[in-house]
């Protein structure tokens, strides 16, 4: 099944909204540390709510460690220097939709590693979206073409 990716994600609210979209959606969520910030923080409690608990989630020590253990799957990167909007690609039933730290992006090296780069068509001007709408809205998409909803 299509999954979710957060790379060192650095806002807890953020975080807790991809995760439990994950929990509601049934799509695995991996986490790629370090986060910049304590994972137990209040906030990210409040956004995931109680769906904490039921989120099917994996946490990476490092990048390296999430390339290993996802290396057989195509990456999909979602990013503002993608090269293709989300709605013109033709999503496969196992990617990985990674998305990138609030505050930076994603270093050369994951761009780099991506098998795609996707971007979300934006207002002249305009420039990113939240992304944690990011992630659902491309998500949606991925679902939607895979036949996943559930």
């Amino acid at each position: 099944m299509v999954s979710l990716a957060l790379y060192q994600p650095d806002i807890p609210q953020n975080t807790g909204t991809l995760l439990r979209l994950g929990a509601c959606l049934g799509v695995r969520v991996h986490v790629i540390e370090p986060t910049g910030f304590i994972w137990s923080e209040k906030s990210l409690k409040r956004a995931g709510m109680d769906y904490l608990d039921q989120v099917d989630m994996v946490r990476h020590r490092s990048y390296a460690a999430f390339c290993e253990e996802v290396a057989t799957y195509r990456m999909v990167l979602l990013t503002t220097r993608g090269t293709t909007p989300y709605t013109e690609f033709s999503f496969l039933s196992d990617d990985v939709l990674l998305l990138g730290r609030e505050s930076a992006g994603v270093p050369e090296e994951v761009h780099a590693r991506a098998d795609a780069t996707l971007l979300v068509p934006m207002q002249p001007g305009a420039r990113s979206l939240n992304v944690a709408v990011t992630g659902a809205m491309v998500l949606g998409e991925a679902l939607r073409q895979c036949g996943q909803f559930s």
